[in-house]
């Protein structure tokens, strides 16, 4: 049997390397290490209007990390603090979603992507979390994943994919969940009381954490993508 084929969604952004500093379709390569190492092969589905037509090829959906979230897309104006709006990518994704759940795949969503299955849902964000919660804990250095712990709630979907119910969880983050969409359900929280993991109620293929599972060791995430993507065609 073929492998199964997990798009992954794609950054757009200006980049450089070797003689170049031109815009770039892009993804930090731990993404795509992490497919590859369950047996499935990924693909890279950059922001662009008609990248939900490549869904029908797609086993399942990976909603990688980046920017932030337009706020109008969740009813709010746009704070100081919000940065890396790309509303291309926004709505590309939201095609894409829309296009994975509308076949039943399996679709994981990894920070940004945890928060864009709340909002496509009707949830909103905290625009800049140590507002909320008073700390930098998330965030602490610049271009470090720093862990933090995770309590995941006993008998969900999160504890029985991750295989545990406490974590110390790759964190690199500014914003987070506040008001839950509908049908969307918290099944991890930091010790602060911030949203880390959600599931939708109504199926037991989409999953979304906060953190950053490609910048661990744990590959529990990416191995139940696959599994379900297999099992799915």
């Amino acid at each position: 049997m073929a492998a199964p084929v997990i798009g992954i969604s794609a950054y757009a952004e200006r980049a450089r390397w070797g003689v170049w500093d031109t815009a770039a379709a892009l993804l930090p390569q731990e993404y795509v290490d992490a497919v590859a190492a369950t047996g499935a092969v990924p693909v890279l589905l950059p922001p662009v209007a008609n990248a939900a037509g490549a869904v029908r090829a797609l086993d399942g959906l990976l909603l990688a990390g980046g920017g932030d979230i337009d706020p109008a897309r969740y009813g709010a104006d746009r704070a100081e603090r919000t940065a890396g709006v790309h509303r291309a990518r926004d709505a590309a994704e939201d095609a894409l979603l829309t296009a994975a759940l509308d076949r039943g795949l399996p679709v994981l969503g990894v920070c940004r992507g945890m928060q864009l299955l709340n909002v496509f849902r009707g949830g909103t964000l905290h625009q800049h979390l140590p507002d909320a919660v008073g700390h930098d804990g998330h965030r602490r250095r610049t271009g470090v994943f720093d862990p933090h712990p995770v309590t995941v709630a006993e008998g969900t979907l999160t504890a029985r994919v991750l295989g545990r119910t406490r974590l110390d969880a790759p964190s690199y983050h500014h914003q987070a969940v506040a008001d839950l969409g509908t049908g969307v359900r918290a099944t991890g929280w930091a010790d602060d009381g911030t949203v880390e993991a959600l599931e939708y109620e109504d199926t037991d293929t989409v999953l979304g954490v906060q953190w950053h599972p490609e910048m661990g060791t744990d590959p529990s995430l990416f191995t139940w993508l696959t599994t379900r993507a297999a099992q799915e065609r």
